[in-house]
């Protein structure tokens, strides 16, 4: 669980309780607003080799860490709209 102060409110969330297609979607935006280099994604492999719910998980938790919620919530990445938001998937 992520207990991290943003804006004067406490965020808390529980990554595990996200199901796996909120994890793809809440890592994609956190990823367009780093850097997508291999230099800038060796830390998540370090931390969820050959394990993709981690790796997203560890995606999010730096996003968290940086901004104090999920990226559909606050910073930068609450302004980017997905694809398949758009057509409704």
């Amino acid at each position: 669980m992520v207990k991290e102060k943003a804006s004067n409110r406490l965020a808390m969330i529980d990554l595990d309780e996200l199901d796996l297609r909120t994890l793809q979607k809440e890592a994609t935006r956190a990823l367009l607003t780093m850097d997508g280099s291999s230099n800038g994604i060796w830390r998540f492999n370090k931390v969820a080799h050959h394990n993709s719910q981690l790796w997203y998980k560890a995606v999010i938790q730096h996003y968290i860490d940086e901004h104090g919620d999920l990226p559909c919530n606050i910073g930068p990445a609450k302004e980017i709209k997905l694809f398949s938001e758009k057509i409704g998937v």
